[in-house]
């Protein structure tokens, strides 16, 4: 097999098969990391959505780090 673009993920696991595929098609690798980050960002902006409509009582406060001890 002549050395590829992809040849290390052979060292990470891959199949020899599934290297084959991506020196043969390496969009499939592109879309990946696309997709990825997609994702990342879909996630990231459901947090802000989700902290930035919180109403002011469902915050979280800051307590002092002295805590009350544990009741028995």
């Amino acid at each position: 097999m002549a050395p590829g673009q992809f040849d290390w993920f052979l060292k990470i696991g891959a199949t020899p098969e599934a290297v084959a595929v991506l020196n043969d098609q390496p969009i499939l690798f592109t879309i990946l990391l696309v997709a990825l980050v997609a994702i990342i960002l879909e996630c990231t902006l459901l947090w802000y959505i989700h902290h930035a409509t919180l109403k002011p009582e469902q915050l979280k406060k800051k307590t002092d780090k002295k805590k009350a001890p544990a009741k028995k």
